[in-house]
Formats: C-alpha cells, structure tokens, sequence
C-alpha cells in the first residue's frame, strides 16, 4: 500500500482517486460509444457504472492505486479516467484510459496516462501493460510516446488486440 498523496497534479490536468461525487460524470463517459465503445466490455448502464465505482473505489483501499477520475485543472471540467486495474483476463495491471472525443489532439490522454504509469511504476508495479484495438491509433501513439513497446496480440470479438508493456 501506498503511502504517499494519491491525487496528481500535473501541468493542465488533476487525477483524483474516484469518488461518489464523481458518478454523474462516469455515467454519461461510460454510457458513451465514442468512448466506452472500444473498451473491454463495452459502454455501461448506470448501474454498471455504479458497481464499477464501488469495485475502484476497493481496489484504491486495497493496492492503493487505481483508476483516476481526470480534470482540467484551468476549467475544471471532467476529461474522462486515467489509471491502472488488474486485467480480469489474467494479464496483469494494465494502464487504461478513456478521454472524451473533443479532448482528441490536445495531449491531455498522453499527459494523464504518463502520470498514472509513472505513479505505478513508483508503487513498485516492476510490468505494467496496455491493450489498444489494433485500428485504434490514436491510443496505439500514446503508449508508443510513453515509451511502451508492443509485446502481444490476442483476438477479442473479432478484433485484434494488441498488448504493449513498461518495464520498471
């Protein structure tokens, strides 16, 4: 377990460890096919959404670290989740993140993905890994900024996944 400040602040952006206050905003980005529709699973209902943030919300008290709910620290204005969850296929803990489409072109999914797998690999995770759809680019160039390299494949419903990894 962690023992330092879970939230960070980075140059444009603030990740805090999601809370109950933060289920509105989780629901409309989760519910959404622009965003949620490349995830695992798929979009949510609400009351997915709900049990999601009970689960993160546990597994912040447990491991301490997680999935952060991500803000423009200048508008405050909720960006979408940046984070690290063990895979439930067994692969390991995984850095995910899920911006909304207009944050598209602006780094910000690169800036909050670098300060959650910096975070990670400061909490002891010596692998972290990553998967992105094999068409989905956009998500392909930020783990390849952050330095990622690919290291797998595996099919999903007809998809192609690729795996990347980060070695401490």
């Amino acid at each position: 377990m962690l023992h330092w400040p879970r939230t960070i602040t980075t140059e444009r952006l603030s990740l805090l460890p999601p809370g109950p206050e933060h289920l509105d905003d989780l629901i409309r980005l989760k519910a959404d096919e622009r965003v949620f529709g490349f995830m695992l699973h798929g979009t949510r209902t609400p009351q997915r959404t709900r049990e999601e943030l009970e689960d993160d919300m546990e597994f912040w008290r447990v491991r301490g670290y997680g999935t952060w709910s991500v803000f423009e620290r200048a508008s405050g204005a909720f960006l979408g989740i940046a984070g690290l969850m063990e895979r439930p296929d067994g692969r390991g803990v995984a850095l995910r993140f899920a911006l909304w489409p207009e944050c598209r072109g602006k780094g910000y999914a690169r800036e909050a993905a670098r300060a959650a797998l910096e975070f990670g690999h400061r909490a002891g995770l010596a692998r972290i890994i990553a998967v992105a759809r094999e068409t989905n680019h956009a998500s392909r160039a930020v783990l390849a900024d952050l330095g990622m390299r690919e290291c797998g494949e595996f099919m999903n419903h007809g998809h192609r996944m690729l795996v990347y990894e980060s070695l401490r």
